[in-house]
């Protein structure tokens, strides 16, 4: 097996994250600072301040991934001035960083999302062509075993789906999370978006389990780039969206992108309100946490 290739999508505006907030908890006032000014991976919510960026990291390498390639933003500059200012072949304690800018474009004030994100990223990439990578969140801490699923999967393309009783976020948001649909052999059919109550229930399998992506897939370079260069906005949120991306390819080529599901929590850092619990998370399951 090569060297294990991960992008990790960063290149958002964070404006979930930047909006005013009322906390309950007690809240660093340097971790308000970073929420307003960064990457919301780069907020110093770790031991040490240590970003959440080197919690997946930290697990990527675990898994067995070598070769990162982070997508960012273009007008920020927090994730290059922590892990290295050149474009490619920065070391960072065993791995190899490199980046790829995700451009606005012209006229427009935010990226066009998690689709237009990795084809950026994959332009920079094309001697990973005829390989496989894994791609996932910035802003999720993914655990060595997910990420290891995808690294060592022996299908063409796969993704994690979560059980969604796993995860530890309380029920509203929970229910906001795009859900999954798959055939009886788990190869994916689906990806629902915002779902309803209805499609909820439509897609809860035989053992009751309803399954969620939280955007983390292991993908074929030379299946999902055409893709991504075609993928249509979202007639709502103006987004060339990956999941829509993955989907159209699993619909147009049988049984290319097979479901693991996986029963655990993800920590998730979107908003102000969860930096709190994502600090304590960090606390509990690595509280002697050093690359």
């Amino acid at each position: 097996m090569s060297e294990g290739k991960l992008v990790i999508l960063a290149g958002g505006i964070s404006s979930r994250m930047k909006k005013p907030a009322e906390l309950k908890e007690n809240v660093d006032s340097r971790l308000i600072e970073d929420s307003n000014l960064k990457t919301k991976s780069m907020i110093g919510v770790g031991n040490n301040y240590r970003p959440f960026l080197d919690y997946l990291l930290y697990n990527a390498r675990e898994a067995g991934y070598k070769d990162i390639l982070i997508v960012i933003g273009q007008n920020d500059h927090s994730i290059k001035q922590y892990y290295g200012e050149k474009d490619s072949g920065n070391e960072f304690y065993g791995l190899n960083i490199s980046y790829a800018v995700q451009k606005i474009a012209q006229g427009k004030v935010k990226p066009d999302g998690t689709a237009d994100a990795l084809w950026q990223g994959l332009l920079v990439k094309k001697d990973w062509t005829g390989q496989r990578f894994t791609v996932c969140n910035s802003d999720n801490l993914y655990s060595k075993l997910a990420l290891e699923l995808m690294l060592k999967t022996d299908y063409p393309n796969a993704m994690i789906n979560y059980d969604r009783s796993g995860l530890e976020f309380d029920v509203e948001r929970i229910e906001r999370f795009a859900v999954t649909l798959k055939d009886k052999n788990n190869f994916l059919t689906d990806i629902i978006e915002k779902p309803t109550g209805a499609e909820i229930e439509k897609v809860r399998d035989s053992d009751g389990v309803i399954g969620v992506s939280m955007n983390i897939f292991s993908l074929q370079y030379d299946m999902i780039f055409p893709v991504l260069e075609t993928v249509p906005f979202h007639p709502v949120r103006n987004e060339k969206e990956l999941p829509e991306a993955v989907k159209i390819m699993a619909n147009s080529i049988k049984d290319s992108v097979f479901a693991y599901t996986l029963l655990e929590h993800v920590p998730d850092l979107t908003a102000k309100s969860d930096i709190f619990m994502v600090k304590k998370y960090l606390q509990e399951h690595f509280p002697n946490f050093k690359l």
